[in-house]
């Protein structure tokens, strides 16, 4: 785990924390390793959670497929990012989505019990820790809420225009690239794919966007 140190001081949950000390609390947090394959589940769900895992390497999906197999995805989890935080309850820990690895991947486990009560070796950097995991799970919400933005579009169109203008202002840039590919972006989208696809060569021919592949951009 040593050589993902580097990747975990730049998280949100060791955020202020510094390499050493980072090392010295993979113990005290009960960090383990695993690594998954692409299309490998993580977790299933209705799994009990006691963990909150940070991605070290890959890329992960979060979604749900409904009893005729129809999928959506919630939200991707990129190198950096934790997912588990919202199952820290133990009232709520059963999990609401499986957790799928789109490349294969790195993940650290941490023991959550173990995050939310300061060890016997008082760490110096624990109430930190804490205070981080509360922060990442409102950012988490918030980008909740942006995603309940879109959805709440009425039209495919609608919710295209939502998702393309917020990642043009997350990245800052007019020419952007998104993480899905088409599919995995009208499963986001909770829309029909040729609909979608039907959607965006309107916009194209009514001079908004310019798109290959993942990259867009705004005109």
């Amino acid at each position: 785990m040593k050589k993902y140190i580097p990747v975990l001081k730049r998280t949100k949950l060791f955020s202020g924390v510094g390499e050493d000390a980072v090392e010295s609390m993979l113990s005290c947090l009960g960090a383990r390793y695993s690594s998954f394959k692409k299309g490998e589940y993580i977790l299933r769900e209705g799994e009990h959670l006691s963990d909150i895992f940070i991605l070290v390497e890959g890329k992960i999906h979060i979604q749900k497929d409904d009893y005729w197999g129809n999928r959506s995805i919630l939200s991707e989890v990129s190198v950096g990012d934790m997912f588990g935080e919202a199952y820290a309850s133990p009232e709520n820990s059963m999990l609401l989505n499986d957790v799928v690895a789109v490349e294969d991947c790195s993940v650290i486990f941490f023991d959550v019990r173990r995050i939310l009560t300061t060890c016997c070796s008082a760490c110096s950097f624990h109430n930190m820790i804490i205070q981080n995991m509360f922060f990442a799970v409102s950012d988490k919400n918030r980008r909740l809420v942006q995603k309940l933005g879109h959805m709440s579009g009425r039209t495919t169109r609608a919710k295209l225009i939502s998702y393309l203008s917020e990642e043009a202002k997350r990245q800052n840039s007019s020419v952007f690239t998104v993480p899905f590919n088409r599919q995995q972006l009208a499963d986001y989208l909770s829309v029909d794919r040729s609909a979608m696809s039907n959607e965006l060569c309107k916009l194209r021919d009514e001079g908004l966007i310019r798109f290959e592949k993942s990259r867009f951009e705004l005109l």
